[in-house]
């Protein structure tokens, strides 16, 4: 059970990283246009907003990843921390812009926190 906790939270991290690449580097790009539903003209004039919101998924990612490297015992709050933020962003962002947004990133934060606590 362990070794499953700890690949849903890299997981949840590598989603995270992926998230940072779409919003730094692709929102305005043909890619990033088309997985967000967006207009060339939206996509540019918000670009740098984009990139902030990328920014913080990296810093969850990182913080993630930080969890992973400590190790079960002395990670395991780090990873508890890290997936609640994961799961509010998720919640927020699902209801106020796109109810999908559950179910990329509240929900496998959600998994990954019961499985946390199973274990």
């Amino acid at each position: 059970m362990h070794l499953v906790t700890q690949i849903l939270i890299g997981l949840v991290a590598l989603l995270h990283l992926y998230f940072l690449v779409l919003e730094m580097f692709f929102w305005d790009k043909p890619l990033g246009r088309r997985v967000f539903n967006l207009t060339p003209e939206f996509a540019t004039a918000s670009k740098t907003l984009a990139a902030n919101q990328g920014l913080y998924n990296g810093f969850l990612a990182a913080g993630l990843i930080w969890s992973l490297a400590l190790g079960a015992h002395e990670g395991f709050h780090v990873a508890i921390f890290f997936l609640t933020c994961v799961i509010v962003a998720g919640i927020y962002g699902a209801w106020t812009v796109n109810k999908r947004i559950f179910f990329f990133q509240a929900l496998p934060a959600i998994v990954a926190l019961i499985l946390l606590h199973l274990h």
